[in-house]
């Protein structure tokens, strides 16, 4: 089974969950971005009606083009499920998160959920969090030097993120910038995320601990369910 058909299994069994009224909250990434396509249909077959709390303005403008309605946290502050991708994810379901740039709003979005659940392909799946992905930092732009001296004493390699058609750092929806921090391994993923977010200038990085209880994670022909 190709990676794309394992995502698509993955976003149709997160499908399910979704009862109607529900209030979610929608992720980012290519694995949401099926998801999505699939609860339109549902939408559009009047078999659920639902609003959506978007975590980036990619997810935002994709639920607007599929007519979902959108909401904020200001209106409902609590969710009844929110729906995300993963860049790796360990058996204990701990993520990393953030590649793609929305790590704080997705983890705001995530913390006022009653519940997450994640969706991914088997690539995702690693042994110990940081062996093949960096932890994302995201960090307000005058403070970027300085905290990645610190991130470097915490025993990671740090680079500036920059993307790809513009000049210059990749500056996030909140208008801050991403450090990228790699790290050998994360054995201590709770420790390192205190440790992490306690330096001033750090709005918020991309690890995720304890937050996922579900997810669903398409392998090779067939679809695991992990449960934490």
């Amino acid at each position: 089974m190709r990676l794309e058909d394992e995502k698509k299994a993955a976003a149709l069994a997160a499908v399910k969950r979704v009862r109607d009224g529900m209030v979610l909250g929608i992720g980012s990434g290519s694995t949401v971005a099926i998801f999505v396509e699939a609860l339109a249909s549902l939408v559009r077959e009047k078999e659920v009606e639902v609003i959506c709390v978007p975590t980036s303005y990619q997810s935002a403008i994709l639920l607007a083009s599929h007519g979902i309605p959108l909401t904020s946290l200001t209106e409902h502050p609590t969710l009844d499920l929110t729906v995300d991708g993963a860049d790796e994810i360990d058996p204990n379901l701990n993520l990393i998160k953030g590649m793609g740039g929305a790590l704080t709003q997705e983890k705001i979005v995530a913390a006022s959920s009653k519940e997450m659940v994640v969706i991914a392909d088997s690539s995702k799946l690693v042994e110990v969090l940081g062996v093949k992905t960096p932890i994302p930092v995201e960090v307000i732009p005058m403070a970027w030097k300085t905290v990645a001296e610190k991130l470097a004493k915490l025993g990671s390699k740090v680079e500036l993120r920059h993307g790809s058609g513009k000049v210059g750092p990749v500056v996030t929806d909140n208008g801050n910038f991403i450090l990228d921090a790699k790290f050998p391994r994360v054995d201590q993923p709770k420790t390192l995320e205190e440790k992490i977010n306690n330096i001033p200038g750090v709005v918020e990085n991309g690890l995720f601990v304890e937050m996922a209880k579900i997810a669903y994670v398409g392998q090779g022909k067939t679809l695991e369910r992990k449960q934490f």
